[in-house]
């Protein structure tokens, strides 16, 4: 078998690898020439009792910071770093120094003699291609029915704060189509994708200009690319930091520009994925693939439908009706003495509810975990509210986007009825009732009605927000008596 990659990226590697170094790495040297490749020189130490695990060392005759491609598809930082190779074969190792004047690059071809399968009898090999034993590998696909099998975050984090996906969230696209199998026996990919790929518009643009240029947008947003995969691949993984690393630009279905992955967690059953965006380098995508046997519909049971009455005064300290918060101030608070006890509103005790300032979707809701709503008998939501005349509602303040056309806090309150099994994409099939330019200073009832929507049986979330969704301002408001009733 023939064991030689060799990787197109240098040339986008380098004006990062100098942009990226901090200033104080230089400190301690005049801006100089640039490095001469004779001034370039690394040495190759094969480890004794294992030579296809080799070291690598910078003994170059200009101080600079080494990077290393090791022909495998695998990266190093540093003066010194290492890599495996389990099977026998010819490898170009690239070195670039990045110096006080510029930088350049050395390569080496080395030979690895024989192959060292023990190399691949590592529990991350077994979990990814279940092992030498199964010729046929294992082949992972997209755990569609599982919230949170695809989502987005900040580059500088590792979690999907940003977006994850509902189940089912992108069925009209090409990402579910993608199937991977990753056979041990010659660190072999097969990626199957019935000729479609699916992302973005900055991987539209990316791929456009690499010659796959017929993109059309889908129902569910974005984008499938025409994209016919390779008969075959090849990957390696480095164990020592759990990455992946696909051969000639293969990728995990979805476009980010690049073709290495972070393994976050792996077991028999479950591989969840982080990609550093090359197209976007802000953010980073997530994947949560499955074994495609395991890929089934569940059989969930439907919940009831149910009209039961809810109601609570938060006159006790442990509230009947408990309402989650999502981004609120450290102010809120279900039990706070009552800031205004007249005009009609006299009790002790209120809901004390903080916008927090900085938050652009403060909100507080109550979920029904083992029932829907039964809103054709059972359709309208009362409450009291008091709206501060203290609060700014003047500043115009940051916005979450383009669409927001309020940046404003206003004197204003939404209550909403959503399907929480929607997870994050909950809004988007939601019922909203605004009442804003509501009177400050003083307690006024408001009734919530819902018989518009009394056929629906999908909702068991109710939402409650002050003050507009969308802006950072933040202000104080009180709520009290709450009732959900016929």
């Amino acid at each position: 078998m023939k064991n030689i990659f060799k990787f197109g990226l240098l040339a986008l590697m380098v004006p990062l690898l100098v942009t990226s170094c901090e200033p104080q790495e230089f400190d301690d040297y005049d801006l100089g020439a640039v490095p001469q490749s004779e001034q370039l020189s690394f040495s190759v130490s094969p480890k004794a009792d294992q030579p296809n695990v080799i070291t690598f060392t910078n003994s170059s005759d200009r101080p600079g910071i080494a990077t290393w491609e090791f022909g495998n598809g695998a990266t190093g930082k540093g003066q010194s770093a290492s890599s495996e190779y389990p099977f026998a074969g010819s490898y170009d190792v690239t070195m670039t120094l990045v110096t006080d004047g510029g930088f350049t690059t050395t390569t080496k071809t080395i030979e690895v003699a024989e192959d060292d399968l023990s190399l691949l009898q590592n529990p991350l090999y077994t979990a990814l291609t279940g092992g030498a034993d199964n010729a046929e590998g294992k082949t992972w696909v997209f755990d569609q029915y599982h919230a949170g099998h695809f989502g987005i975050g900040p580059a500088d984090q590792f979690s999907a704060s940003w977006w994850e996906a509902a189940p089912m969230d992108k069925d009209e696209t090409s990402l579910y189509t993608q199937k991977f199998t990753f056979k041990q026996v010659g660190v072999e990919l097969i990626w199957e994708n019935n000729g479609f790929i699916y992302t973005n518009q900055p991987g539209v643009d990316a791929l456009a200009s690499k010659g796959y240029t017929n993109a059309s947008a889908t129902p569910d947003g974005d984008f499938d690319v025409e994209y016919a995969p390779n008969e075959s691949y090849n990957f390696s993984l480095v164990t020592s930091d759990s990455t992946l690393i696909l051969s000639d630009g293969a990728f995990i279905g979805f476009y980010t520009g690049g073709s290495q992955y972070k393994i976050l967690s792996i077991s028999e059953n479950v591989m969840y994925l982080r990609a550093q965006s090359v197209v976007e380098p802000g953010n980073a995508w997530y994947f949560r693939l499955i074994p495609e046997e395991l890929n089934v519909e569940p059989e969930e049971p439907e919940l009831p439908l149910e009209a039961n009455p809810l109601s609570e005064d938060f006159e006790s300290e442990i509230s009947s009706v408990v309402f989650a918060t999502e981004a609120m101030g450290d102010r809120t608070n279900a039990h706070y003495q009552n800031p205004a006890p007249f005009n009609g509103n006299t009790s002790d005790y209120v809901y004390l509810y903080e916008k927090k300032a900085g938050e652009f979707y403060s909100n507080i809701s109550y979920v029904a975990g083992d029932y829907k709503f039964d809103l054709s008998t059972q359709n309208k939501i009362s409450l009291q509210v008091f709206i501060p005349s203290y609060n700014d509602y003047t500043t115009e303040n940051n916005v979450a986007g383009e669409w927001i056309a309020n940046n404003q806090l206003q004197a204003s309150i939404a209550v909403k009825l959503q399907n929480n099994d929607l997870g994050g994409s909950a809004w988007e099939t939601q019922t909203e009732i605004l009442e804003t330019g509501l009177e400050t200073g003083k307690w006024i009832e408001l009734t919530f009605d819902f018989s518009s929507v009394a056929e629906r049986e999908d909702y068991n979330k109710i939402v409650i927000q002050f003050g507009t969704e969308g802006h950072d301002g933040g202000g104080i408001f009180f709520f009290d008596d709450f009732e959900f009733h016929e």
